[in-house]
């Protein structure tokens, strides 16, 4: 391991086999960096969080601080960021709340571009992406591919489903399904998040089977969970559709996110 002189590590730390601690860093003593991560310099850890492994902390990041919660007294609570992540510059991510379970976490492979944001108690899945200034609030639960534009707001407790993507600038107040995509600043569903499905290499029936689901749910008529169960009976074999209704039927604490309106203007980014 390389170590700068001019780095402060606390007794206790725990520094994997490989990794590069850059000049000004500040460790606390009970975090613990995986082998081969970097961190380039002016980077502050500290509390009970963990880095996973070859993961690249960029200045002026801020990891493991005290959540932003009244309710927080100093319990032991964490942060887990997984291997592989690249997280630059002044990012911050803070540890869990008692409250909330006690635990932040953040997946693998994921690229969090500068100024972005993950609250306490949230939990980020693998290869998620936040564009500059990408902003959760505490409690949100973000599935694995899920992309984040830049000045995004995402609201408390809300969630957003694997492979979603939010526009940039845009306010989410609730909850956005897997592989949508939603924009504004009141965020509505747009469509489907088609060229991320074709980034991550679904079949074309994959797609045209979310599609056909998307506007079933969204822009047919009846009850919302009668629709659920046709589109569940019509394309629940196809496994991107069952992860949709899995999300819609799964326990949440936020509105849905749904389309402005029935018309088929907000099917036109799927063109």
């Amino acid at each position: 391991m390389q170590i700068d002189p001019g780095a402060r590590i606390e007794e206790g730390a725990r520094i994997g086999e490989g990794a590069i601690i850059g000049p000004f860093c500040s460790i606390g003593r009970d975090v613990q960096i995986g082998e081969n991560c970097h961190l380039v310099g002016n980077v502050h850890v500290s509390g009970r969080t963990s880095i996973g492994a070859r993961t690249v902390i960029h200045p002026f990041a801020c990891l493991g601080g005290p959540p932003q919660a009244f309710a927080y007294k100093n319990e032991p609570t964490t942060l887990d960021i997984g291997e592989d992540c690249v997280i630059r510059e002044s990012v911050t991510m803070n540890r869990g709340t008692e409250q909330g379970g006690g635990r932040t976490v953040v997946g693998d492979g994921g690229f969090f571009m500068a100024y972005s944001h993950v609250a306490h108690d949230c939990l980020v899945g693998s290869k998620a992406i936040f564009a500059n200034c990408a902003t959760l609030a505490g409690h949100c639960v973000i599935g694995d591919h899920v992309f984040i534009s830049g000045l995004v707001s995402v609201h408390q407790f809300s969630r957003i489903g694997s492979g979603a993507m939010v526009a940039g600038g845009s306010t989410i107040r609730g909850d956005v399904i897997p592989f949508g995509l939603a924009v504004g600043a009141q965020a509505r569903l747009i469509g489907i998040n088609v060229v991320g499905m074709k980034r991550r290499r679904y079949t074309l029936a994959s797609v045209r089977a979310v599609r056909a689901a998307y506007r079933m749910i969204f822009l047919g008529a009846g009850p919302l969970e009668e629709r659920i169960e046709k589109a569940a009976g019509d394309y629940g074999q196809i496994e991107a559709v069952a992860d949709i209704i899995a999300f819609l039927k799964a326990p949440r604490t936020r509105p849905l996110c749904q389309p402005r309106g029935k018309g088929g203007e907000e099917l036109a980014s799927d063109a």
